[in-house]
């Protein structure tokens, strides 16, 4: 078998030696999404809303986002998430279950000009939040 710098077998060997080096593969590889991930790979999980919050716009915008904090039950850990568009947050109380998702930002981080602030609300009670928000259902008293 040929052991040259250019037979198949050493090619083998680099290949598998330098895909460390990328970032994505030593990711996979270390399992390091499920590792940060507070939905633990999943692509929504159920909470508990323990406060209402705002969060400040980084620069250079400015504003106060209208964000809630929210213990996730399958784990128990926290999180903040964005309730997005006009007039979301009122539908939302303390004590509510609420369904959150990944807000979408670039590699599992945050979006636009939100510090931290990594998922959003998408239903409050068994009830979509934006169909509530338009007024075509109301809210659930639990």
């Amino acid at each position: 078998m040929g052991l040259g710098e250019y037979a198949a077998a050493s090619l083998e060997d680099k290949r598998k030696k330098w895909r460390w080096k990328s970032r994505k593969y030593k990711e996979k590889m270390l399992g390091m999404q499920a590792k940060y991930d507070l939905l633990e790979g999943a692509p929504q999980g159920k909470g508990i809303v323990i406060e209402k919050r705002g969060v400040t716009a980084k620069q250079p915008n400015s504003g106060i986002r209208k964000c809630v904090r929210v213990q996730l039950i399958k784990n128990g850990k926290q999180l903040t998430a964005l309730a997005p568009r006009d007039g979301a947050i009122k539908f939302i109380d303390e004590h509510d279950e609420v369904m959150v998702e990944g807000i979408g930002g670039a590699q599992r981080g945050p979006k636009g000009d939100l510090w931290g602030v990594k998922y959003r609300v998408t239903h409050v009670n068994g009830q979509s939040l934006e169909s509530l928000r338009t007024g075509k259902k109301e809210k659930v008293k639990r």
